[in-house]
């Protein structure tokens, strides 16, 4: 039986060398590279996988997919450079040529970098019920996080959901464990804009469902991944808090270097997840344990570029996106 792999990566060559000019090369990479593209696609059946063979199959799609990437680029260069000469002697038009959002670059990033320690990546709907937003999180009816003043109540029992903790529910809901999995996605809450808040924001949700799972694995997991997007000198350190949903729960800080100085800086929170939360998805807490982090991405970003008002990623000024 043929490599699914590799019949990918085999079809990919053949439709690029075919594609004859520039809107033939957009639709090759729509379908291939695009972020609904078969190789996006076929990324998502790793969680089928045993959790010895999800790094050696990530690593196999990090490599078509960086070698896909190289022969796109070489193809466009020389699709390109084959348009003939443009007659100097004619009025010229300006354009300004646009980039992809700093937000959209950081959670590509992100997402990179969690692909490569074996998470694969689910997505669930922005509009939400109650069951999945509270009750299967073990907020329990009378807790604050369920005050009208909190959410976005949208009548019916729907409501824009104000975490990513729901698409770990709905994952939890269909698959079986193992599971290894990150989210990334808005979430709303009426908060009132200043600085450091903004009443839509991004989250990256990671959970990881097995047997024997512990607090050192869930340390280690953001120890990398601080060092991946902070650089070697990165650390994490976590601090005791609470949450609904995990237990025991903590704080996570991330030393990141602002302004020439290193500083702690809090991104989300994690912990163990509660066996509350594992019974009311019928997954047995007596057989499984698991870990799960929430980090917001717009911190991340604001830290890593030097960025001082949330807000600046919201108005869409030029002066400011051409920063980046």
């Amino acid at each position: 039986m043929a490599d699914p792999i590799d019949v990918l990566e085999q079809e990919a060559v053949a439709a690029l060398e075919a594609a004859g000019d520039p809107d033939a090369l957009e639709a090759w990479r729509i379908e291939f590279l695009g972020s609904k593209g078969r190789l996006k696609a076929m990324m998502s059946t790793m969680r089928d996988l045993g959790p010895e063979e999800r790094p050696v199959f990530g690593e196999r799609m990090n490599r078509v997919k960086e070698s896909l990437q190289a022969a796109f680029k070489q193809r466009s260069t020389a699709s390109a450079d084959a348009i003939p000469p443009m007659d100097v002697t004619e009025p010229g038009t300006t354009s300004d040529l646009g980039q992809r959002h700093v937000l959209t670059r950081t959670i590509d990033e992100v997402v990179d970098v969690f692909g490569r320690m074996g998470f694969s990546v689910e997505e669930g709907p922005e509009v939400e019920d109650e069951w999945h937003n509270f009750v299967a999180l073990n907020i329990p009816e009378h807790h604050p996080a369920r005050e009208p003043a909190e959410n976005f109540f949208l009548g019916n029992g729907n409501m824009l959901r104000s975490q990513t903790s729901t698409v770990q529910i709905r994952v939890m809901e269909h698959a079986p464990p193992p599971l290894k999995i990150i989210t990334c996605g808005r979430v709303y809450r009426p908060d009132t804009h200043d600085a450091t808040h903004y009443s839509m924001f991004h989250q990256v949700e990671g959970l990881c469902i097995d047997r024997n799972i512990t607090m050192i694995d869930l340390k280690t997991v953001l120890f990398q991944f601080a060092r991946a997007c902070f650089g070697p000198e990165a650390e994490v350190r976590m601090r005791p808090s609470f949450f609904p949903f995990t237990e025991p729960s903590a704080e996570v800080d991330m030393k990141m270097k602002i302004k020439g100085r290193w500083q702690w800086v809090e991104l989300g929170g994690c912990g163990m997840v509660d066996p509350n939360v594992l019974e009311a998805v019928n997954i047995d807490p007596e057989e499984w344990s698991g870990y799960a982090f929430g980090l917001g991405i717009e911190r991340i970003a604001m830290r890593r570029h030097g960025i001082a008002d949330i807000r600046w990623l919201y108005e869409n000024d030029e002066r400011f996106l051409r920063q980046f």
